[in-house]
């Protein structure tokens, strides 16, 4: 069993940045893909970033490419995602993700979720 806690989401006006964090659960954290995905208000939610199980490769979705960090450190079996530029319509409550096993950086189906933090930018 994986158990995934979020922090770092808040209320940040646009243009502004925020750094999430989610720390997981497990010794061996190094073996799960890792992914960031958000749910906005009345919408389903969509996959964000994904980053592999060494943190050597990445995948964005093309709302947030080049804004958005996906990022992992092992030792402390955690995952962030530093968000810059943010723009009004990144309002939702994000969440991480674990894929075990690992199926690739396209693959979206993930086994494990945490619980979500709120992210509110403010036009």
């Amino acid at each position: 069993q994986v158990q995934l806690v979020e922090s770092g989401g808040g209320l940040v006006q646009a243009g502004g940045s925020l750094r999430l964090s989610c720390a997981a659960s497990g010794r061996t954290f190094s073996s799960y893909q890792m992914g960031w995905f958000r749910q906005a208000p009345g919408k389903e939610r969509e996959f964000v970033a994904a980053i592999n199980r060494s943190g050597g490769n990445t995948y964005y979705a093309d709302s947030v490419k080049g804004r958005f960090t996906i990022s992992r450190d092992n030792a402390k079996n955690t995952v962030y995602l530093q968000m810059n530029s943010l723009k009004y319509e990144d309002t939702a409550v994000y969440y991480c993700a674990a894929q075990t096993p690992s199926y690739g950086l396209y693959n979206k189906r993930y086994n494990y979720w945490g619980q979500g933090t709120q992210v509110t930018v403010s036009s």
